[in-house]
């Protein structure tokens, strides 16, 4: 039962579509770790399975054999003493003639028992050798996939660490994108900006206030001029005025 039972797993896994089961999962990298314990596990059953097969196999190979010399052993002691008989006859003993004659029958009663025993495990024999041979192809498919799902296990995982690699410079690249107004360097370059407008804005308020300076002095320079004219128009109508006293 049990060999049967390890035959019909071995069978079950050796058909099974890994790529399928792989594919079909939500997380292949745990399915994968779950196939690769599975057969694994597996594998070792149907290891010490077969080894148990083989054992027993070997065994009735073993009494096979030894029915088959036991019966060849039997078939010389009949001849043996049917030969010893006939002798004995020839010389007049037959009593004595007749007791190998007795053995010769017994011999052979036991050669026919030996051989028919010999038969009755040929075809167990026939049957265990069978099991055996499809207990082995069974298991090198067994590791066969073994291999191949580490084989997978393997690709997944390089897989996932190239992914994980470029995530990381996308996110870098994203990070530093010039044409990202949010972006670190569209920030800095905002700033600058900034800067540069507030110090324009600075220089041109300074212009401003110089201007104002000097039209101020302008201002004063004309008030004194007027001041100048006024006063020579002041003086200039004095002087007739004095003539006229005179």
């Amino acid at each position: 039962m049990t060999k049967q039972s390890i035959f019909g797993r071995i069978s079950t896994l050796v058909k099974a579509n890994v790529n399928a089961l792989i594919d079909s999962a939500e997380d292949p990298q745990k399915m994968i770790d779950q196939l690769v314990r599975d057969y694994t596990n597996n594998v070792a059953d149907a290891e010490s399975a077969i080894a148990e097969t083989i054992g027993n196999l070997r065994l009735l190979e073993r009494d096979h054999q030894e029915d088959v010399q036991a019966a060849a052993e039997w078939g010389n002691k009949a001849l043996a003493a049917s030969r010893k008989a006939d002798e004995l006859r020839g010389s007049g003993n037959t009593a004595d003639a007749d007791k190998f004659d007795n053995l010769a029958k017994v011999a052979l009663q036991r050669q026919i028992s030996s051989e028919q025993e010999a038969k009755t495990a040929e075809p167990q024999i026939a049957a265990q050798t069978e099991i055996v041979d499809k207990l082995k192809t069974g298991l090198n498919g067994m590791k066969d996939k073994l291999v191949e799902l580490k084989n997978k296990r393997s690709e997944l995982l390089a897989r996932a660490k190239v992914a994980e690699a470029q995530t990381k410079v996308q996110d870098a690249v994203s990070s530093i994108n010039v044409l990202d107004p949010t972006s670190e360097l569209g920030r800095f370059e905002d700033k600058v900006r900034r800067q540069e407008a507030l110090a324009q804005g600075k220089a041109e308020l300074a212009a401003s206030s110089l201007d104002a300076q000097f039209e101020s002095l302008e201002d004063i320079g004309q008030l004194t001029e007027v001041e100048a004219r006024l006063a020579e128009l002041k003086a200039g109508s004095a002087k007739p005025q004095e003539a006229l006293e005179g």
